[in-house]
């Protein structure tokens, strides 16, 4: 962080204390963190307690010893230790990290490569008293908990444990722009989890993960515990001063698939569209003369993935739905349609992709005719031709509907499976996937209602206790494509199967004490297990991951209902579906202004209904079963035809009876 910023810090948190809901913000009140409690101590120490307490003293470790420190929720950044003194020259201290209750450790740190564990921090502390810092790439991405080890003979007196919180280094950590509140807790608690888990994600460009071993050590090797050192933060992965990754802890690196969830929640809280912009630009940088955009940012090693490719092309129009920067959007034109002409070269003659490249989210593999890659590759020509039109280009709009038109009709003939309601991953498996049909919903790709309401209720029979499986991964349950899920469910008119499954597979991931209870973990098994099946070492599993984040903008997109149809939201939809949910207050804002909108039901129809708009935008609403008409704060009334309203101009507006 910035000497400035840390100068600017006080008055800022100052300034955040008027944030809706504030309470259940996770990030922290300043970057000068102590731990809050002891978790357990081995050998003798004393007065362990007392690094818990910004007064100080002195815990003394008496020989072979260690502490593990709980900061009760994930956190991130550069560990210090002030040592009073210590008996011998060849002292030392190390520190370990883990984000997992189950690899805490005096001997090794939990995973950030695909073997082995991480190396201690060591300190050689018999150089005296002060205060001692590592160097920079030490900064842990993500870590709950932290050991204090000594590991000779001396007695060591310990007078401070601190960290400097490093992540989302350009914001003020608690003035989120976006809040969320409903009747029920746990909902509201996934909500500002998701955020933070972004706030996690998101770092100083420069302290990317250097990947030291990346090629060379694979999940087969033998590698003796604690591993090398290995682990180093201290990679430049994009321009500008702050940028949103796919993990805190590991990888550290651009990856477009992550933002199609990340981006979303992140806008609807922290409004942190800067750290979305330094990582997409930094993907367009490595854009290849046929158009072809890279699997992951800088720093990973050269792959094609045909979907993460699309996910490119969709982080720049989310962004710019959100921005409202025409001027962005326009610099970028032409590498955009480059990138949309790469990838329509792989439909054949079927009007279906052939999907040649195998690299994707680690689903097992693509297939041909894949309906995962089609169904994006349908989602991000619809939004070809929508941007087309704001940039008054109409060069390619022929042929990208005509392209669409024919994907839609050969998926629907050549992968539904009528019987089973879901679509079969490609035309030579039975395997229906996850990610596919979430995203044929998403897309638009089913042909009527009924048909996406059958594919919501397919994937909700086939929950687990644990959440919904991935297939297409193994024994897996993603919470990245269950983010697709989600926003399916709402889609197909089913609120209620989607607050189900938020309550079900994220309240499992906030709730179980072998995770965080603060971030979304990458992914686990589908018997609860700690096990992500693409990898091997469970140690190297992300618990704080921006692809997991989906319900933050499920909630205020659908649940509350607030969604922007126009950049920047100049055009806009109110369309709130509550579900079993008996209240909500939810907003957010852009460059615009403030949406927000406040729900109370009443038995079995609405209560109270107002909802706020900037000036100078239009929009509609749409809310099943509401009768009466809206009335502006001018006094404006425009009657609901069927629940509808269209044409209303931005400003202050609530549902009343006639």
């Amino acid at each position: 962080m910035h000497f400035a910023t840390l100068l600017l810090a006080p008055a800022l948190a100052a300034a955040s204390s008027n944030i809706p809901y504030e309470q259940y913000i996770l990030a922290p009140k300043s970057r000068d963190l102590i731990p809050p409690s002891v978790h357990g101590v081995n050998g003798s120490v004393t007065r362990a307690k007392s690094l818990t307490q910004s007064s100080g003293g002195e815990a003394i470790f008496h020989g072979v010893s260690s502490v593990t420190y709980d900061f009760g929720k994930n956190v991130a950044g550069l560990v210090s230790l002030d040592v009073g003194s210590s008996s011998s020259s060849s002292a030392f201290l190390g520190v370990t990290f883990s984000e997992s209750s189950l690899y805490i450790s005096n001997q090794a740190s939990d995973a950030t490569a695909d073997a082995g564990l991480d190396t201690p921090l060591w300190f050689n502390v018999g150089k005296g008293a002060g205060k001692y810092t590592p160097e920079e790439k030490y900064l842990r991405g993500g870590f709950r908990y932290l050991t204090v080890v000594s590991n000779t003979t001396a007695t060591v007196a310990l007078k401070s444990l601190r960290v400097k919180f490093a992540a989302a280094p350009d914001q003020d950590l608690r003035a989120y722009t976006g809040y969320f509140h409903s009747d029920d807790e746990l909902i509201n608690k996934i909500w500002y989890a998701g955020a933070y888990t972004n706030q996690l994600a998101t770092i100083n460009p420069k302290h990317g993960n250097s990947l030291v071993h990346l090629g060379t050590i694979s999940s087969g090797d033998d590698i003796n515990l604690p591993q090398t050192d290995t682990w180093w933060n201290n990679y430049t992965i994009t321009n500008g001063s702050s940028t949103i990754t796919d993990g805190a802890k590991r990888d550290r690196l651009v990856w477009p698939g992550d933002m199609s969830i990340a981006l979303e929640s992140i806008a609807v809280s922290t409004g942190d569209l800067y750290s979305v912009r330094t990582a997409l630009e930094s993907l367009f940088v490595l854009q290849k003369s046929n158009g072809q955009l890279p699997y992951a940012g800088k720093g990973f090693r050269p792959s094609v993935s045909y979907t993460y490719h699309l996910h490119s092309l969709i982080g720049a129009s989310y962004l710019y739905r959100f921005s409202g920067d025409k001027d962005w959007l326009s610099n970028h034109w032409s590498q955009y349609k480059r990138g949309l002409e790469w990838a329509i070269s792989s439909v054949d003659e079927t009007g279906l992709a052939n999907i040649t490249s195998s690299s994707d989210w680690l689903r097992f593999g693509m297939g041909a005719h894949n309906i995962e890659a089609n169904a994006i590759l349908y989602f991000v020509l619809q939004d070809a031709q929508s941007l087309a039109i704001e940039l008054n280009d109409k060069t390619a709009l022929a042929n990208w509907r005509k392209t669409a038109t024919r994907l839609k009709i050969a998926a629907n003939e050549k992968l539904w499976d009528a019987s089973s309601g879901l679509y079969f991953d490609n035309e030579t498996t039975t395997m229906h996937p996850q990610d596919g049909n979430a995203w044929a919903i998403k897309a638009n790709l089913t042909q009527s209602t009924a048909q996406a309401a059958q594919v919501s209720n397919a994937l909700k029979s086939r929950w687990g206790k644990y959440g919904a499986p991935a297939p297409e991964a193994g024994k897996t349950v993603s919470p990245f494509i269950s983010g697709f899920e989600l926003q399916g469910h709402y889609l197909a008119n089913k609120p209620n199967s989607a607050l189900d499954l938020i309550r079900l597979e994220w309240g499992f991931m906030l709730n179980d004490p072998r995770m965080t209870q603060s971030t979304f973990i990458e992914g686990y098994s589908t018997d609860g297990s700690l096990h992500y099946a693409p990898y091997t070492n469970d140690a190297r599993v992300s618990h704080a991951h921006g692809w997991s984040t989906g319900p933050t903008y499920a909630l205020t997109a659908y649940a509350a209902g607030i969604q922007l149809t126009g950049a920047g939201g100049s055009t806009w939809v109110i369309a709130p579906q509550v579900g079993d949910l008996t209240f909500v207050d939810a907003g957010f804002e852009t460059a615009k202004g403030k949406f927000s909108i406040s729900f109370r039901g009443s038995g079995k129809g609405v209560g109270r209904f107002t909802f706020v708009t900037p000036a100078n935008t239009t929009g509609e609403f749409v809310l099943a079963g509401a009768r009466g008409s809206l009335v502006s704060e001018g006094g404006q009334r425009v009657k609901l035809v069927n629940g509808k309203a269209s044409g209303l101009k931005g400003g202050s507006w609530k549902l009343g009876s006639d």
